[in-house]
């Protein structure tokens, strides 16, 4: 079958290391759109994070859709209309917030508006985050977060080696209950257990009538493991972990070296 349906992780795929598209990518991801593929964007940032990237892509009209929070959120990008939501409970903030603190390490929140952090000593890496993707930073109380603010996504946040410290330290029931993923060396995401980037794709795929075996996906991180499960054509990049390029059915050249360019020309545009 042909693919109807491509979803591109953003960091490490999409963007080379100055976080901008190389022109070539550009065009081939036009070639395909003006062809009636869906393209689609999957990625750990919020749709306000995104919008420069969608904009130089031409993904802002009414057909057009994102994959945002690592699946916590599939939304329309031209009404923000939403396809699934997969947010977190005040009980599930309390807890996490809890366990941040047992472990010393840095936690934000994100609604689909903001950023809010309980930690007076703001992480350095909040602000770079915050900045990253466009959204404001407040800081809140634990207690107005878990009465106020409706999450979507929650994030450790820390020195890699303090970070990768704590990860071994969570107890193993908090991987039952939640979708937990190290999305970079300094972040580690928390999610509602049925948020992931496979889960929002295939429920993004059946909104759209679309078949697993017509959909692919392009990515390099642990977070990207679930959609190039799912599809029915995964493909890791060559700067890609090796976990993802075991699970992937191909693997194309970098993204320094275009290789979302090269994807999109060996089984979309060919």
């Amino acid at each position: 079958m042909s693919i109807k349906l491509v979803a591109i992780d953003l960091d490490g795929t999409l963007l080379n290391d100055h976080h901008e598209i190389n022109l070539p990518v550009v065009e081939s991801i036009k070639a395909a759109r003006a062809a009636g593929v869906y393209v689609v964007l999957s990625t750990g940032r919020p749709l306000s994070g995104t919008k420069a990237q969608l904009e130089v892509l031409g993904l802002t009209n009414a057909d057009d859709y994102i994959i945002t929070y690592n699946g916590a959120l599939v939304l329309n990008t031209k009404t923000w209309d939403i396809v699934a939501e997969h947010s977190m409970t005040r009980e599930n903030y309390l807890e996490i917030d809890h366990l941040a603190r047992l472990l010393d390490v840095h936690l934000h929140v994100a609604d689909k508006k903001a950023m809010y952090t309980a930690n007076r000593d703001i992480s350095p890496y909040t602000v770079v985050e915050s900045y990253l993707v466009n959204m404001p930073l407040h800081y809140r109380t634990p207690e107005e977060i878990a009465e106020n603010i409706t999450a979507v996504k929650m994030m450790m946040i820390d020195e890699p080696e303090i970070l990768s410290a704590a990860f071994k330290k969570i107890p193993a029931e908090y991987f039952e209950k939640y979708t937990l993923v190290r999305s970079s060396p300094y972040f580690l995401e928390v999610l509602n257990p049925n948020a992931s980037k496979g889960l929002a794709l295939k429920e993004l795929s059946e909104h759209l009538g679309i078949q697993q075996s017509e959909v692919m996906a392009i990515g390099d991180a642990e977070n990207d493991l679930s959609m190039i499960e799912f599809a029915g054509t995964g493909v890791a990049m060559g700067n890609a972990s090796e976990i993802i390029k075991s699970a992937a059915t191909h693997t194309v050249a970098t993204n320094l070296e275009d290789g979302v360019k090269e994807a999109f020309e060996r089984w979309v545009l060919n």
